[in-house]
């Protein structure tokens, strides 16, 4: 029939004019201005708060330089594959971290696992970003707070010197307050520590007193809500351009510190304490639990947020080397920090004569009150600390950017079509930001450092993440396929990966992440604060409740999707693993693919079909 013909031969034109433009009532998906602007949001959510004092800590608890053995092995084998994984899937899938899993329907509970602990992520993060620019505002006094004993929230056991070395020779006298003796001056404690403790955070007994809420510590908090809001609302054309200055800033500053850092009196100590290899530690097993942990929370994997980083990047972009790079610029961060952090600890040991490992604590510890304390012994300490803590702000806000990015993109992604309207981003960004505020007003009472770190310690913790990069690696190597998904890539890039990586996917990745896991399992240990208060057992239970939140979305979302279904388990399996392709792989796939895996093509709602021209015709 040649009117047949006719119609099918004009259609064809057609499609060919308009380049295969996504369907109508799919917004165009946005794609970042240059490639540069995803390479510096990628740095700027990677490299944070953790490299500058979790990675030095680690590395000197366990055993300096030897520490970087086990955390280059298992950046290569687990770290570096699944960072690649996240990002090519989101720049393959052109989704967030939920419709990404459309590449397998019936794992999509990863998507929403992600989800939830990114939601979480996103909520406590932000009160470290609230403490630094606190902090920060306090900076402008001629005198810092935090330097002297004269003020209303210290305490009578408040000394600013401690004289060890008269105590050492045993000639302690008259001190500014009065005859006091070694053990009284051991008993001490540093109008840092007191200006952290009952000025900033005015802790209460235990997580069972909530206590009252700090006003000017919430005003800090809404502040910082809204600058991640305007930073963020516009999407990711805005958000590219702002991380420009927050991913870069951070090594402006770390390299002032470095240089003013190793011309301070103690600092070669402090660094070659960071360096110096204690062999016996890479025998323990802890030492490899931390490197894993290190790895996954530095890399940011498993929170959806390289994923939706990666939807924005053109279908052609190269990826791989992209991940490798990006790789390569945050573990070089974190070994480069280890120095600023050793050389500036190793000079604070210096003048409190004291070792380092006494001066050095984890946590918002070493930022909070090892960093203040070394300002105050600098030259013109306002403009040291003024410095630092705005640096330490901007390190926090770019990740806190690309998590509630990560978060809103995902959502957005729920909802296409015949559910888009005017401003939806921006109502969107608003209300997460909103939600998060609310939960955060139980982290700036007196009892707020106790929910902050129940939400650190569970929420977000090494166990989800470990449980959730374990499911993505058996999803695409043993679901989708590993050499499928290799084939993808190729299509893509131009041409395939080295093997390493498919390797990695199927076996080594999944049997480390499986290993740490299970090992953190038998190893728990009840949740303390400052190694003296014990949560109580109710307190434990929330932690679990947050951390099962996520974890059961993966097995949950399978057995309800497989019940739902109808037919034999096998024709259940089959019809729930097909993926259901995208409009932009019309563009993409065809005609360089193959008619079979052109035919699977469907829209993922009814109202949005997609129409398939054979190139046959």
């Amino acid at each position: 029939d040649l009117s047949y013909c006719q119609y099918f031969s004009e259609a064809n034109e057609a499609k060919e004019q308009d380049d295969l433009k996504p369907v109508p009532g799919y917004p165009e998906r946005e794609q970042w201005t240059r490639q540069m602007d995803f390479i510096m949001s990628c740095v700027g959510f990677a490299v944070g708060l953790g490299n500058v004092w979790r990675f030095p800590y680690l590395c000197y608890k366990n055993g300096g330089g030897v520490f970087l053995i086990p955390y280059l092995i298992i950046g290569v084998v687990g770290g570096i594959p699944i960072f690649f994984l996240e990002i090519a899937l989101g720049q393959f899938m052109k989704a967030g971290s939920i419709n990404v899993w459309n590449i397998a329907p019936l794992f999509k509970g990863l998507g929403y696992a992600s989800m939830v602990i990114v939601f979480f992520c996103n909520t406590y993060y932000i009160m470290v970003l609230a403490w630094a620019f606190y902090y920060f505002i306090k900076s402008f006094n001629a005198t810092l707070p935090w330097s002297t004993c004269d003020n209303p929230w210290n305490t009578p056991s408040c000394i600013e010197i401690f004289h060890h070395e008269d105590c050492l020779n045993g000639t302690i006298g008259n001190t500014t307050y009065g005859n006091m003796t070694c053990e009284e001056l051991a008993d001490g404690r540093s109008p840092i520590i007191e200006f952290w403790e009952n000025k900033v955070l005015n802790i209460s007994q235990g997580l069972d007193y909530p206590g009252s809420i700090n006003w000017e510590l919430l005003l800090c908090l809404a502040a910082v809500w809204v600058m991640v809001y305007f930073c963020v609302w516009k999407g990711v054309k805005s958000t590219g351009k702002i991380v420009y200055f927050t991913a870069t800033f951070p090594y402006v500053v770390l390299i002032i510190l470095l240089v003013r850092g190793v011309t301070l009196p103690g600092a070669y100590d402090g660094i070659m304490f960071y360096i110096k290899p204690d062999w016996s530690k890479l025998g323990e097993a802890q030492v490899w639990i931390d490197a894993g942990t290190q790895i996954f929370f530095s890399y940011a994997i498993g929170l959806g947020a390289l994923t939706a980083l990666g939807s924005y990047n053109r279908f052609n972009n190269d990826c791989y080397k992209d991940a490798f790079m990006l790789a390569l610029i945050n573990s070089g961060t974190s070994f480069f920090a280890g120095f600023v952090v050793f050389a500036i600890l190793g000079f604070m040991a210096n003048e409190q004569g004291v070792d380092i490992s006494q001066v050095a604590e984890t946590g918002p510890g070493l930022a909070f009150i090892a960093y203040p304390k070394a300002v105050t012994l600098m030259p013109m300490p306002p403009v040291w600390a003024a410095l630092f803590f705005f640096m330490l702000l901007v390190l926090g806000l770019d990740s806190q950017f690309v998590g509630v990015e990560g978060f809103v993109t995902g959502i957005l992604d729920l909802f296409p079509g015949k559910y888009y309207m005017r401003y939806k981003r921006e109502i969107s960004v608003a209300i997460c930001c909103l939600m998060c505020f609310i939960i955060d007003l139980s982290m700036v009472t007196q009892g707020g450092m106790y929910v902050f770190q129940l939400f650190d310690y569970y929420s977000a913790s090494g166990m989800t993440l470990l449980w959730q990069a374990f499911w993505e690696c058996i999803v695409v190597s043993w679901v989708y396929g590993a050499d499928r998904f290799m084939d993808d890539i190729a299509r893509m890039i131009g041409y395939r990966p080295f093997p390493w990586m498919k390797w990695c996917w199927s076996f080594i990745t999944p049997c480390v992440c499986m290993g740490i896991f299970l090992f953190h399992l038998f190893n728990y240990k009840p949740l303390t604060y400052n190694n003296t208060y014990v949560y109580p057992w109710w307190g434990e239970v929330i932690g679990w409740c947050m951390a099962l939140m996520s974890m059961l979305c993966i097995p949950v979302s399978v057995l309800y999707k497989l019940c739902r279904a109808t037919g034999t388990f096998k024709e259940r399996w089959e019809k729930l693993t097909k993926p259901q392709w995208g409009p932009h792989h019309l563009e993409y796939m065809a005609p360089d693919t193959d008619i079979k895996s052109l035919a699977s093509l469907s829209a993922s709602t009814e109202d949005n079909k997609v129409i398939i021209f054979e190139s046959g015709m």
